[in-house]
This record gives C-alpha cells, sequence and structure tokens, in this order.
C-alpha cells in the first residue's frame, strides 16, 4: 500500500470494496462519476454559462442605475429631514423664508387626539415654522386685555400666528375662523425639529411649566396630563431625547471597549476554528452525552413523580376523564400525564442511542470533515478575510437602496388634503387646494376641518409609476443581495475545492486560490449566480408580498383565509430554504466543473440523494458545531463586557461610569455574534465544499494504485474501517 501522506491514497482492493449503497436506487438519480485521469480538481478550461440570464441581470443593472438617476433628480430629501408646514413648506430650508424658522409649532395640540391621526398620520390643526417655542403661557384673549397697556405681549404672541398682525383688535372666533393664530400658547421645548410642551415633574405630579392646569384659550381648563395624551399622539417617546443624550454618552465613554471586544471576537473565531481539528470529536461527543443525560434525568423525574402520586386522590384520573382545561398544573396531578410523558421520553432516549450507534462510523466521517475544513482554512488564511469583502458590497447595495428608496418617496409636488378633527365629515381625505380652502363649501358643511399637507406627489406619468418603480428597487435590491452571497459561495468553494483536489498538501494548492476562483467566478459564471440569485428574490418578494397583504387584510379575514396564508407563509419559508440549501451546492459545483446552474443544481441534487444519510448526518453535526462555536465566541466576550461595564472587575481593571451598562453590552454581544457568524459562514462552506469534494472522490476513485483518493490521511483511516 502506498500513502502519501496529506496526499492521494492508495489502497488494496479488499479495503476499496464499497458496500452497496442503494445503488439500484441510486441511479434513479443520475450515474456516480467514473474515474477520469485528467482531472485534477477545479476546471481550469471554461467558457461563460448561463449568458442570457447575464444579459437580463446587466440589463436590470443598467436600469436600476437609471432609476436612481431619475429618483436623484426628481426627489428631494430635504422632505425628510425638515419638518413640514401645513402648506408644504420646509422649515428651516436654507434659500427661502424658512430660512431662520427650523421648528415646526401645532396651533392646537389637543386637536392631536382625534382618531384621524393615527388613520391619516397627520395631527388635524395647523402648522407653521417657527424660529422658536413658546416659554410661557399665554392666550388670545388675554393679549387683546394686555394690549392697551402691554403691547409686548402682543408682539411675543403675534410670532407664532401665520403672519404679524401690528394689533389684536380681532375677535377670538373670528381668528379660529379664519385659522390664523392659535388660541393658545404653552411653555414647549424643541424635539426633533418641532415644538413640544415642557413637562416636567413635581412631587409626583405632571406639570407643563411647573403649572397643573391652565385655560386652553377658548374658555376650557385643561391638565397636563391631557396635554401630555395630545403630544403622545404625536410622538410617543417625548423623553427619547434625553435618552439619546445618555446613550450617545456612552457610546463614546465605550466605543475603545466595543472595539476592543469585536478584536478579541475576532481572534477567539480565528482560534475556535484552528483548534476545530483537534476539538471537533471531543465537543460533539460531550454534548450527545449531555443530551443522553438530560434525557435519561427526565425519564428518572417523571418515574419519581409517577410513583409520588400513587395513592393520592383523583390522581387515577385519566386525561379524557378531566377533558381540556386552561390550567395546565391539573394535568401535572394525574399519573397518566407522568406516566405519558416516561414513555415519550424512553423512546426519544433508544432513537438517539441507536442512531448513534447505527451511524456511529458516518458521524466520525463528519468529524473528520469538520476537522479537514479546520485545516483547509488553515491552509488557505485568505479566506477569512472575505466576509469583509462580502460585507462592504452589502453595504453599498443596502445604502444604495435606501437612498433610492427615500428620493422615489420624496418625488413629486406636494398634496393636501382634508382632514376633521372629528373624523366624521365626508369629504375627508379628499384633495384641496389650501389656497382657497376656506372660501369653500367644504370648511362650512365641515366645522374644524383642516386642509393640510398630506405628502408629495403628482398626475405625471413619472409621479404614478412610483409605488411600480419602489417595487423594482425593492426586487432589484433582493437580487443583488442574493447575488453577493452566490458569488461569495461559489468563491469560497473554488478556493477549498483547489484544497481538496491537490495531490500534494499544501505544496499542490495553486498559488492565490481565492482570488484565482474569485476571478473565474466573475468572469465565466455571473450568469449562473444571477440565475441562483434570482430564484431567489423571486420567492423572497412573493413572502414580502404575502406578508404585507396580512397586514392590509388583517381585520377583514375570515379564519379560512388565515389559515391558508399561514400554510402559504410556511411553505415559501421552507421552498426558500430548500432552494438556499440547493443553491449553496450548486454554486460549489460549478466552481469545480464550470457548468451552467441548471445542470450543476442537478448533478449536486443527484449527488446528495445518492447519500442522502451521509448528508443528512454531515448537515446536523456542522450545524452543531457552528451554534456552538457561536455560542462559545459571544458568550465569553459577553461574560467579559458585562464583568467590565458592571465595574466587577475593579482588582484587574477600571471599568468605565455609565448611565445604561446594557447600551455597550448589547452591541458587544450583537457585534461578536456577527463577527462570529462571518468566520463560521466561510467554515460552512468550507464544509460543504469538501464534502461534495468527498463524494465525488468515493464515486470518482476506489483507493487503488490506478485510481487513488484524494482524501487525506485522517478521512482514509475512517474509511478503511
Amino acid at each position: 500500500m502506498n500513502l502519501i501522506p496529506g496526499g492521494r491514497q492508495d489502497l488494496p482492493s479488499k479495503l476499496t470494496e464499497k458496500p452497496p449503497d442503494n445503488n439500484l436506487e441510486a441511479k434513479k438519480y443520475g450515474d456516480p462519476r467514473t474515474f477520469d485521469p485528467d482531472f485534477k480538481g477545479p476546471v481550469v478550461n471554461r467558457s461563460c454559462t448561463d449568458v442570457l440570464c447575464f444579459i437580463i441581470f446587466i440589463l436590470f443593472i443598467i436600469g436600476y442605475i437609471i432609476l436612481g438617476l431619475i429618483a436623484w433628480v426628481h426627489g428631494d430629501p430635504r422632505r425628510v429631514a425638515y419638518p413640514t408646514d401645513s402648506q408644504g413648506h420646509f422649515c428651516g430650508q436654507k434659500g427661502t423664508p424658512n430660512e431662520n424658522k427650523s421648528i415646526l409649532f401645532y396651533f392646537n395640540l389637543f386637536s392631536c387626539t382625534s382618531p384621524s391621526v393615527m388613520v391619516n398620520l397627520q395631527c388635524p390643526t395647523t402648522q407653521i415654522c417657527v424660529s422658536k417655542c413658546p416659554e410661557k403661557f399665554l392666550t388670545y384673549v388675554e393679549t387683546q386685555l394686555l394690549y392697551k397697556n402691554d403691547k409686548t405681549s402682543w408682539t411675543y404672541y403675534s410670532q407664532f400666528c401665520k403672519s404679524p398682525f401690528p394689533k389684536s383688535d380681532r375677535s377670538l372666533s373670528q381668528i379660529l375662523m379664519d385659522d390664523d393664530c392659535p388660541a393658545a400658547i404653552f411653555p414647549s421645548k424643541p424635539f426633533l425639529q418641532r415644538c413640544f410642551p415642557d413637562f416636567s415633574t413635581k412631587n409626583g405630579t405632571l406639570t407643563v411649566g411647573n403649572k397643573t392646569m391652565f385655560e386652553d384659550g377658548k374658555g376650557k381648563t385643561r391638565n397636563a396630563g391631557e396635554l401630555r395624551a395630545a403630544a403622545n399622539r404625536i410622538n410617543k417617546i417625548l423623553d427619547a431625547k434625553s435618552l439619546g443624550m445618555r446613550l450617545f454618552e456612552d457610546y463614546a465613554t465605550t466605543w475603545y471597549w466595543i472595539l476592543m471586544g469585536l478584536i478579541i471576537a475576532m481572534l477567539l473565531s480565528w482560534i475556535f476554528l484552528i483548534l476545530l481539528r483537534f476539538t471537533a470529536g471531543f465537543l460533539f461527543w460531550v454534548f450527545m452525552s449531555g443530551v443522553v443525560g438530560v434525557i435519561g434525568y427526565g425519564i428518572w423525574h417523571c418515574y419519581k413523580e409517577y410513583n409520588n402520586l400513587r395513592g393520592r386522590q383523583n390522581s387515577h384520573f385519566t386525561i379524557y376523564d378531566i377533558g381540556i382545561q386552561t390550567d395546565i398544573s391539573m394535568y401535572l396531578q394525574l399519573r397518566q400525564t407522568w406516566f405519558a410523558f416516561m414513555i415519550i421520553l424512553c423512546i426519544l432516549e433508544a432513537l438517539v442511542i441507536l442512531t448513534l450507534i447505527f451511524l456511529r462510523n458516518r458521524i466520525r466521517i463528519s468529524i473528520a470533515l469538520l476537522k479537514e475544513g479546520s485545516k483547509a482554512i488553515r491552509y488557505v488564511p485568505t479566506t477569512l478575510i472575505y466576509p469583509v469583502l462580502t460585507f462592504t458590497f452589502l453595504s453599498i447595495c443596502i445604502c444604495y437602496w435606501a437612498v433610492t428608496a427615500v428620493y422615489l418617496a420624496t418625488s413629486g409636488l406636494p398634496i393636501y388634503k382634508i382632514i376633521a378633527p372629528a373624523g366624521q365629515c365626508k369629504h375627508e381625505n379628499k384633495t384641496c387646494d389650501p389656497e382657497i380652502f376656506n372660501t369653500t363649501e367644504i370648511s362650512k358643511a365641515c366645522p374644524g376641518a383642516q386642509c393640510i399637507f398630506a405628502f408629495y406627489g403628482g398626475k405625471s406619468v413619472y409621479h404614478q409609476y412610483i409605488p411600480t418603480l419602489q417595487i423594482f428597487n425593492l426586487f432589484v435590491f433582493l437580487w443583488l443581495i442574493n447575488f453577493v452571497f452566490a458569488l461569495g459561495q461559489c468563491t469560497l468553494a473554488g478556493a477549498f475545492a483547489s484544497y481538496y483536489w491537490a495531490s500534494k498538501k499544501p505544496e499542490d494548492i495553486p498559488p492565490y486560490p481565492l482570488f484565482t476562483a474569485f476571478g473565474r467566478a466573475i468572469r465565466y459564471h455571473t450568469g449562473s449566480l444571477a440565475f441562483g440569485s434570482l430564484i431567489l428574490a423571486l420567492i423572497q418578494m412573493f413572502r414580502i408580498v404575502l406578508e404585507y397583504l396580512d397586514k392590509r387584510l388583517k381585520e377583514s379575514q375570515n379564519n379560512i383565509s388565515k389559515f391558508l396564508q399561514c400554510c402559504l407563509k410556511c411553505c415559501f419559508w421552507c421552498l426558500e430554504k430548500a432552494v438556499k440549501f440547493l443553491n449553496r451546492n450548486a454554486y460549489v459545483m460549478i466552481a469545480i466543473y464550470g457548468k451552467n446552474f441548471c445542470r450543476s443544481a442537478r448533478d449536486a441534487f443527484n449527488l446528495l440523494i445518492r447519500n442522502v444519510l451521509k448528508v443528512a448526518v454531515m448537515d446536523k453535526v456542522t450545524d452543531f458545531v457552528l451554534i456552538l462555536g457561536k455560542m462559545l465566541v459571544t458568550g465569553c466576550i459577553g461574560v467579559l463586557a458585562f464583568l467590565l461595564f458592571t465595574e466587577r472587575l475593579p482588582i484587574l481593571i477600571e471599568g468605565p461610569s455609565l448611565n445604561y451598562y446594557w447600551v455597550p453590552l448589547l452591541t458587544v454581544v450583537i457585534g461578536s455574534y456577527l463577527v462570529a457568524h462571518g468566520f463560521f459562514s466561510v467554515y460552512a462552506m468550507c464544509i460543504d465544499t469538501l464534502f461534495i469534494c468527498f463524494l465525488e472522490d468515493l464515486e470518482r476513485n476506489d483507493g487503488s494504485t490506478e485510481r487513488p483518493y484524494y482524501m487525506t490521511q485522517s478521512l482514509l483511516k475512517i474509511l478503511k474501517k
């Protein structure tokens, strides 16, 4: 027997005889690979695949760029950045009369308690731009009384009117009818560029400007609670400003600790991957021993409870006797319940043990492949940098989609609609002209109705198709996101396939395998990657449509339609998971053989079906190791961050003084998980690629001198057993 360390292995013929693994059944799923003396790994001489899909993909990208340019020309993101008054004018926009008036002021904040606020997303009161918020209580009637002796009150009050008046000689009813001034102003502070009442708590009582009761200018006495309820309709988090400042202070204090935590998470992830070649088997068997032990304890506990209930009153009743009960504890008083639990756990324990016994060899192969994956990453370390490139591409796609969506949403001219405080006007939600609204019959038919700015739109072809363009924007975004993931998977598959099919490792590994694989994927297989990502994008788009319809029609649905929609959601969720699994393996085949997407997907599917038991075992073992790795990295960093930010390590290091320790703690934990996920996604793709190559190796070769295996010696030892 000729063994080449780390390379191709020769076996005597007796050892290479493979047991029939359902060969007759396997032939239904394609013929196994045959020996090819010229095959040395990823095919070098290949041609472009799925050219038609490549052309369509490029056309969509060009259309996407054109859409962005058109949206950039017509859109105005200042409509999002600046608040808009009732006339559709921006507050604080340079070069306009409101340049120095950057804050939005509501005439009658109490009208914001109307139900129409939640329906129309607009408060049915006049809104104007002001330079500063009111700082004191003052009513229009008070200014009239004080005008003869003190004109400064009217001068101060008039700045909160639509236009300044020389004197307050008009009646309150006339002012309210013409909607020129508010009936009263209250001490307020700017928040999110809007004037909100200056609430405070005095001896446990809510106050506004140190007052609990005040006049609303229309003859009614109001309290701070009513004003707070009105303000909450506009913004339910009036305290968010102080909260935001505290969060900012915490981030400013701990940013370097957060960065250090993410760096440590990166190092731990890298160390974990390297050590997997030594610890994968130990981790798996310790975990499975724990599972067997936990189920065994459950069986003992059920038997103990079953035995303790013997002789107790009513414990002999059956579940059928007591029927359906909302109190779950009633079932726990029955011996039959604990007996059923014990039987179920016994069956589960037997299944786990039998699975470990009869599939132990396949489990050992899976563990060996996990160790091999760690070795492959050590020989091709540049693959650990690739998640940074994926993150960069994803960031570009997300930013472009978000900016385009904002520009599309802010395209058009101001559209005004009628909003009534009571919400019972028959003309409500109809378009109107604010310049002439007060002279129309509608204002008389609906007292108190306002013609208020609603959104931006228009009657041109472009404006009519903005919703369609938003859908196109979302669809291409999903397509590009899936393409970025597909490109990464195909690139990593090509790099790791080069490692597996090297005769002598690492001597025969091609130079720069990652960059070579990336170049091949871009040059030859953009069309195939676009094809696979298009299928996923269509499924995800349909799922989004289902979610949208569910939210829009939730109140009008009956039980049957809800059940059907739930079934559709479940089916498309399963379909998306299945397509993602098949796509990953199809990209491995594309990276190795350079065939088109459909043929690669078919070959990958047939190969996996011919080895379905190995696939199931490998998939679960890999999932366990990846989840455990992410939990270990995230848990270690989380514990260290908790001890640091709660100042429980004064002997080793002095922690920062924080307002909310959970803010940087959650940031570190989530960031550590994302860092670990990025590293382990490379490892998962490595395992998938090595597994496909391993199955191909078993079909192509038999371990003889003429057809030696490419697998490493660790895998070979398990195969010999």
